[in-house]
């Protein structure tokens, strides 16, 4: 603002210090033109075009800045959408395989424990007797089959079951009995230790003792028996291919 406008704007009760917004210096400026001559109304014109073009500067300045700050804040939307969308997948992803964790835990625990599941009792052995042989070592035929394999051999049961007993008995050496579901006993002979105790239930493959040399023979193995409804034995042999599906 010039001084003579400065001036004249002084004499309606304006200082140009406190022409804060452009509204109020447009406001004096057209006060102080009516104290002015003809000769100075093109000062009056100036500073209206120069308060003016400050007010849209300004005035753009504003806008930019609101623009630029409405496109940040779409960014940070954009972004937060975005990873929250990854913290679904991820939960969802994650939540996917504890149930399917837990369906194989659960199909396995149920195979487990299943009645009708049988394991070979023994593993790494040969047989050196089978059932109905003769021989110098039994008072009668052979009641079993030999399982020669090293002392100290795990013994597993083959299918669930309660054991009956755990105790040495005679000829037999160490012996684990246990009845099955269906009412079968199967015998485990010639043990050197035990791994079951009387009433304790054992599924398919569970240890129930170790090969040893107790009783009555010349080397270490498991004499097997398979006893239906705990009568007289049966040939094992038959018994493990057609009721358990395993190939001795």
């Amino acid at each position: 603002m010039t001084a003579a406008l400065a001036a004249a704007a002084g004499a309606v009760g304006f200082s140009y210090s406190s022409l804060a917004s452009p509204t109020q210096a447009n406001s004096a400026i057209n006060l102080a033109a009516l104290n002015l001559g003809d000769n100075q109304l093109s000062e009056v014109t100036t500073a209206r075009i120069e308060r003016r073009q400050l007010a849209t500067r300004d005035s753009s300045r504003v806008e930019l800045t609101g623009a630029d700050s409405n496109k940040k804040q779409a960014a940070a939307d954009r972004f937060a959408k975005a990873r929250a969308a990854k913290l679904d997948a991820t939960r969802a992803l994650t939540s996917k395989r504890a149930a399917a964790l837990a369906a194989a835990k659960f199909a396995a625990e149920n195979a487990r424990t299943s009645a009708t599941r049988c394991e070979m009792m023994i593993s790494g052995y040969h047989i050196t007797a089978g059932f109905g042989q003769a021989g110098g070592r039994w008072a009668r035929n052979h009641t079993g089959t030999d399982f020669a394999a090293p002392v100290g051999t795990p013994i597993r049961s083959v299918m669930k079951g309660v054991v009956l007993s755990a105790e040495f008995a005679g000829a037999y050496g160490r012996q684990v009995r246990i009845r099955h579901e269906d009412g079968t006993e199967t015998w485990y002979n010639h043990m050197s230790k035990f791994s079951v105790s009387v009433g304790e239930t054992v599924y398919a493959g569970d240890q129930v003792g170790a090969v040893g040399v107790t009783g009555n023979t010349t080397g270490p193995h498991l004499h097997f028996e398979v006893r239906p409804d705990g009568g007289d034995p049966i040939d094992p042999m038959p018994w493990l291919r057609n009721h358990c599906g395993l190939k001795p």
